[in-house]
Formats: structure tokens, sequence, C-alpha cells
């Protein structure tokens, strides 16, 4: 499968992976097409393609998100993980980040507890809940969060909100239709730091990374 991930333009995005780091990908694709048969953990249909586009899609914002989390060893939370995108590709490369992958429906957590076993990702870490009980549990304790095609921008923002350190960072992965959503964000609360079009190699499709922080409020 490396010619194939090869194919798509992984090395494109300019992000120096290892051969262990291609060999993990790999694992993954392969690990969720298998689980996907049997659990139906995803609406993709076509394994050889839309899987593989979702996973270069996943790690085009490394980019991006690498520019503003310039702390060592941040905290991530990936809000409505599902099948592990964007989390794991991002867990893989990153060995250094911790990412809280955050998913309600036990057959998708059962499956991200295989992968992080079956990769060894000490890295990760998968809590079988809704967003609104781990930000009870752990408010305040998060230095980004980030979710793909989990719910619109306003309501993933009401959701991230609870979890995020005061200076804390949001990314939220979008289409083109990126500017609808924002209309419906409110400016006295949150702060657009980035709006960046993501390259995705070889396909036509429109991706953008939205880059969110809270608005301090003044305590006078």
């Amino acid at each position: 499968m490396t010619e194939d991930l090869l194919e798509l333009g992984i090395t494109e995005l300019g992000l120096n992976l290892s051969d262990n780091n291609i060999a993990d990908l790999e694992l993954f694709l392969q690990e969720m097409g298998r689980w996907n048969q049997v659990h139906n953990l995803t609406a993709i249909e076509d394994q050889q393609d839309l899987v593989r586009l979702h996973l270069i899609d996943s790690i085009a914002v490394l980019p991006v998100i690498r520019r503003f989390l310039q702390m060592s060893n941040p905290k991530i939370a990936d809000l409505g993980s599902g099948g592990g995108l964007p989390a794991i590709p991002i867990a893989i490369i990153q060995p250094d980040w911790h990412l809280v992958l955050i998913e309600a429906i036990r057959k998708k957590t059962a499956f991200l507890q295989h992968v992080r076993g079956k990769l060894k990702l000490k890295n990760v870490e998968v809590l079988s809940d809704r967003v609104e009980n781990v930000a009870l549990q752990q408010s305040n304790q998060f230095d980004a969060v980030i979710s793909r095609a989990f719910t619109s921008l306003a309501r993933f923002l009401d959701l991230s909100l609870p979890l995020l350190k005061p200076d804390g960072l949001v990314f939220a992965m979008k289409s083109k239709r990126a500017d609808e959503e924002m209309a419906e964000v409110s400016k006295e609360n949150w702060r657009l730091l980035a709006d960046e079009a993501l390259f995705i190699p070889n396909t036509g499709v429109e991706r953008r990374l939205l880059v969110l922080t809270p608005v301090r409020k003044s305590s006078s």
C-alpha cells in the first residue's frame, strides 16, 4: 500500500515521514478497513480510495497545527473521534503530543482501543463518553481541541470551551462552507487566528482549517 500512499501525494505534504510512520499509517488503514466490514465504523464504501483520501486529509492539517502548538507535550482533545480521524494519524506522526480521543459510541471506542494497542500508541487515550461529561471531569485541561466532520462550528466551539485552557486553541477542519458557519460564531466570544486553505494533493477537494481561541473577558 506504500505505493498507493505515495501516489496519493503523502510526500507532497512536506512532513518528512519516517518509514515507521508510513508503516503505522498503513496498518491503521488496514485495521480500519477490516473492522469497518463488520462494525460499520464509517459510511465509507471504497476502502481503497476514500479511507486513504481521508487519511491524507487528516494529516494535511499538521503543518498549520505545528505552527501554533509550540509548547512541549501539548494535550489535545479530538471530539467525536469516530474511526480515529484525524487523531490517530496525528498521534502516529507526533509521538510527543498527547491525544485524548472522545467518542460516545462503544463500537467505535472499541476500535480505537484496539488500534491504540496494535500500534503501541502510548500518547493516545480513549474515552468512551460524551464530550459534555468529559468537560465536567477535565475542565480547562487541554491546550487544543480538534474535530473533523463532528458537528456545526458553533456547536463545536460551545463543546470545546469548557475543555480549553485560557489560551487554548480550536482547530476546526471544514469544507468551503466555512464562511457560512463562521457567520454563526459570536465575535465577542471567539477570535479567528487563522483561516488556512489546506493542500490535499491529487484531489479536487476544498478544505480549510480554522484556528480560533476564546476571547479573554475583562475582569473589570
